[in-house]
Parts: structure tokens; C-alpha cells; sequence
């Protein structure tokens, strides 16, 4: 899904022993295993909140080509923070991954601190960077100021503003034939899959437990559609619809962020004396598309023009949280014609150099190759152009965000059919009005794991929010981490427990204004995942 733009010295690997809890039948290997256990070397971790958590960093090597295993390595970084219970309650290692694609995932292993009750002292939490992410080599970048300032408007109301674009993104497409070689042809969320059990190996695990966040979910549905003997427990919050992979699954995003944006318009109008920016609703919309007219003439502080605005509210599209700050900066240019608010937010969110562009660089290699994407320039037009009318926010965004697909220079798969009739009970997680992964997306995955259990967030909009301060929420994850225990699964198309969703942010005056505190596990695991 379209994110925001977010081993020196060694000693012998610690051999982990499988949990007497995972003693599910293990049923025939679907993939083969490799010939030679792989192993990591671990030593302590450098970075400040690794380390602070004592957490271990290694590489392991895994085949660039699975088909070809004893062929050319790359190698995939890597993060454990052990158990803490004693040897009897441990309860095996858990694999995590934030989404993205293209997410840095090794500084999740701190997230087993995050569940409530101490229900993840139990589990060895595996934290790594994907296949071409991060501190994993090589690591993919392909033009580290794409994302700069000064793009055209998104909306292509021209030729001339289309031939842009077009031209910006057939670069975009060229630099990563340069840069990425041989990777680009093996970054499908497959190989990833491949590399997850790899891993499972080298971590002497018979079986993993799983928490995926939006792409992270897709991850783990093949994982689990490939290996399911080799799951335990899963954790899956955001669910990508597999069979909508992913020029369709872009289209969907479209709808869902046009209707989250006039609910965060709606929010700005209730809060008029603060913001006044508008007491209905329509009024802050009207006033949002004139500003967009304004700043293609001139870019606030020289900076911020149309498409740059765009970026900055669809961050209220994919979580409330932000909802106060962005309302505040909005507020300051429109009202005072201070920029600074709005420099800072779109700074935060795509800072410049090669990091953020690693993130976006890998997220197309996933996306462009897991599935084909139309050739034909008019299909693209004319689709987008349809949902536009009906969802004019973030529809040419979203177009040319993945419109290096059209002109990729790797050789597109065809997606894993997912199914889960033999996976054990997996929890999925979901708010109502998710926009980056619809909850239709959720409902299909459960009708694909009958087993599963959907846990619905009633009404909320933001994404992938477990973990994050909602007590509903947190607590039934932590029962499942502890005990393997889910709700009841109800009959029917439907969630099986329903949560009051994350509440949005109290509303703030003035930029000096004092800041409204927000839970601290909230705070720190948005930062997590989102790598801001």
C-alpha cells in the first residue's frame, strides 16, 4: 500500500529451541528446504533504542534467485530481543513486519514491550529489514530527490502537466533499471516469503508467530498460503484484499481516501473556533480545492504548492493522529500566510536523500513485479479519470505515485492464489473506514481463513492501529499472544468483536499552543512503523 513518505562484530548464533507449545502436526514441506541450515552471527546492536533494549543484530545470507539456492547471496538485516519468561512459558519467535512494502522493519523488535499484561515477554521478537530495505545489502535507491518540492500539480488539467509526469516517472523507472541490477527482477513479495523462511531456520524455529501491519499482512498470507504447517499464531491488522493486487487494490484507496478526507473536512468544521477554516464541512472543502488553485500560481513559502498540500492532508487520511497538527499548520497559512507548519509537516513526512527514496524505490520493485500493470497509457487515463470525478483528493496522486509500474524495467509475476483452509486461528484487525486497506479487504481475508477471527474498529478511519493505546483492541491481542485464544467467530460476512475505534485528537489553537498529550505506547509505536 502507498505508505508516508518512512552487524560489525560478531558471535556464534544462540540456537533456539522450538516451543513444546508448537506441537501442531507438521504437515508435508509445500517449499523445499535449503540444503545447509543458514545461520546469523549476532552481536549487540548499534542503534540507541536496540541497544538501550539490549536487542542483537545480524545478517543472514539468502539466495538473490531462490530458484537458483546455491547461487549469488544477498544478505537480509536482522534484530532479536529475547524472551524473558522462563524457558517453560516461552512461546517461540515473532516475526514482524510495518508494511510499506519497502518499511525498515529491524527496529521492530521492540515491540514486544508494547503488548499489554507482558504477554510478548514470552516470544523472541524478530525484527528485520525486507529484501533491498534498509541496512540489508544491497539496499535499492533509485533518485534520492524525486520527492523534492516544486512537482507539478497532481491533476494533470493540461498535456503539458501530463508529459511532466509522464516523463518524471519513465526516469523514476530508468534510474531503478540502473541502480537496482539483478535485485529488481527478485523483490516479489515471494522472495521476501522465501527470505521470512530462511530465517525460520536460521532462528532454529520450527514454526513462527507472525504481526504483519498493512503490506505486512499480504506477507503473512502467503507466507501462510506457502508454509502453513510452518504458522503458529498471526497477528495480520490492515489486510490487504489479495485478490485486488495491486493496480485494482490502488483504485479502491482512491474512494476510501476522498471519503476519510471530507470526514477530517467535517472534523476542521467542528472545530471552526480553533481553526477557522470553515463551519460546515463543504465550506472547508471548498476553501482546501481554492487553496490548491492558489498555490499552483504560488507555492506557499516558496515551497508548498498543490501537490505538496495534497501529501501533507493525506497523512489525516491514514491515521487521526495527526489530525490536530496538520489543522493547526493548515490554519496558520491560510489565516497568517505561515508556511512554517506546512514545511515542517511535509519535511517530516518526506525528508529529502537516498533513505526515504529506498522505501519508495523497494515499494514499487514489490508492487510493479508481483503483479502485471496495463501498458497502455489510455487504460490508466481512463480509469483514473472516472474515479476522480467521484474522488478528486488523492486519485492523480496515487496514479503517479505508482506510474513507474507502466514502464518497469523487471518482468511482472502473477500473484500467489492466497488460501488459509489448513492455517491455524489467525487474528485480523481492522477499522471500519480504513482507507489505505479498505475493510472489504479484511472480510475477505477472513472468508479465506475460516479460522480467522476479525476484529473490527467500528467506524474508526485510521490504519494499522493496534498496539497504539485503544484497550479493546491491545487486550484482545495480548489474550491471543498469551493463551491462543480468540473471540467467537459469528456466522456470516461480518467482523466477529467490535472495539470503539481510536478517538481523534483534541484540537489545538495556535502553533505555540501547548501540545495535547497522546498516549506515550501510541506515540511510540506510530513512530515504529511509520518511521516518523
Amino acid at each position: 500500500m502507498r505508505r508516508l513518505l518512512a552487524a560489525a562484530t560478531t558471535i556464534a548464533l544462540t540456537v533456539i529451541a522450538a516451543p513444546a507449545s508448537d506441537a501442531q502436526a507438521a504437515g508435508p514441506h509445500t517449499e523445499p528446504a535449503s540444503r545447509i541450515a543458514p545461520t546469523i552471527k549476532w552481536s549487540a546492536c548499534t542503534e540507541p533504542a536496540l541497544r538501550l533494549r539490549k536487542a542483537e543484530c545480524g545478517l543472514l545470507a539468502v539466495p538473490l534467485d531462490h530458484a537458483a539456492p546455491e547461487g549469488e547471496k544477498i544478505q537480509i538485516a536482522v534484530s532479536r530481543i529475547k524472551h524473558t519468561v522462563p524457558e517453560a512459558k516461552y512461546q517461540g519467535v515473532m516475526l514482524v513486519n510495518p508494511g510499506g512494502p519497502g518499511g525498515k522493519g529491524r527496529a521492530l523488535s521492540v515491540m514486544g514491550t508494547l503488548v499489554p499484561g507482558g504477554a510478548g515477554a514470552a516470544y523472541d521478537w524478530i525484527g528485520f529489514d525486507p529484501r533491498g530495505v534498509g541496512a540489508s545489502k544491497p539496499s535499492l535507491s533509485c533518485d534520492a530527490d524525486y520527492a523534492g518540492y516544486n512537482r507539478p500539480p497532481y491533476v494533470p488539467k493540461s498535456p503539458q502537466i501530463e508529459r511532466k509526469w509522464l516523463q518524471r516517472a519513465e526516469g523514476y523507472a530508468q534510474a531503478c533499471g540502473k541502480a537496482g541490477g539483478k535485485l529488481l527482477e527478485h523483490l516479489k513479495t515471494l522472495d521476501t516469503v522465501r527470505d521470512m523462511d530462511y530465517l525460520r531456520q536460521a532462528l532454529n524455529a520450527r514454526q513462527i508467530n507472525y504481526y504483519g501491519f498493512s503490506y505486512g499482512t499480504y506477507l503473512g498470507q502467503v507466507y501462510a498460503t506457502r508454509f502453513p504447517e510452518r504458522v503458529r499464531r498471526m497477528v495480520l491488522d490492515g489486510n490487504v484484499n489479495p485478490a485486488r493486487v495491486w493496480y485494482d487494490s490502488n483504485l479502491d484507496q482512491d474512494i476510501a481516501f476522498d471519503r476519510n478526507i471530507k470526514l477530517y473536512f467535517r472534523w476542521l468544521a467542528k472545530n471552526n473556533r480553533v481553526y477557522h477554516l470553515g463551519r460546515t464541512a463543504r465550506e472547508v472543502e471548498r476553501g482546501f480545492y481554492a487553496e490548491q488553485k492558489k498555490l499552483t500560481r504560488k507555492p506557499a513559502g516558496g515551497k508548498i504548492g498543490p501537490s505538496e498540500l495534497t501529501d501533507i492532508f493525506l497523512q489525516a487520511g491514514y491515521y487521526n493522529f495527526g489530525w490536530a497538527d496538520i489543522g493547526r499548520a493548515y490554519s496558520d497559512w491560510v489565516r497568517d500566510h505561515d508556511a512554517s507548519g506546512l514545511r515542517r509537516l511535509y519535511d517530516t513526512n518526506n525528508p529529502p536523500g537516498p533513505d526515504a527514496d529506498n522505501n519508495y524505490a523497494v515499494y514499487l520493485g514489490v508492487q510493479c513485479t508481483d503483479a502485471g500493470w496495463p501498458q497502455s497509457w489510455a487504460k490508466w487515463t481512463a480509469d483514473n479519470w472516472e474515479v476522480h470525478r467521484k474522488a478528486p483528493f488523492e486519485t492523480w496522486a496515487n496514479a503517479w505515485y505508482n506510474a513507474p509500474c507502466r514502464t518497469w524495467p523487471a518482468r511482472s509475476g502473477i500473484p500467489v492464489t492466497v488460501s488459509g483452509e489448513t492455517v491455524p486461528p489467525v487474528l485480523l484487525i481492522s477499522e471500519t473506514l480504513d482507507a489505505a486497506t479498505p475493510f472489504s479487504g479484511s472480510l475477505e481475508v477472513r472468508k479465506r481463513f475460516p479460522r480467522s477471527v476479525l476484529l473490527e474498529g467500528v467506524n474508526g478511519t485510521t490504519h494499522s492501529g493496534s498496539l497504539s493505546g485503544n484497550r479493546c483492541v491491545d487486550n484482545t491481542v495480548a489474550d491471543y499472544l498469551a493463551t491462543g485464544k480468540l473471540p467467537k467467530r459469528l456466522p456470516g460476512e461480518r467482523s466477529d468483536k467490535r472495539c470503539r475505534p481510536l478517538e481523534p485528537p483534541v484540537a489545538i489553537a495556535a502553533t505555540k499552543a501547548k501540545r495535547a498529550p497522546a498516549p506515550a505506547e501510541r506515540l511510540e509505536v506510530r513512530k515504529l512503523i511509520t518511521g516518523r
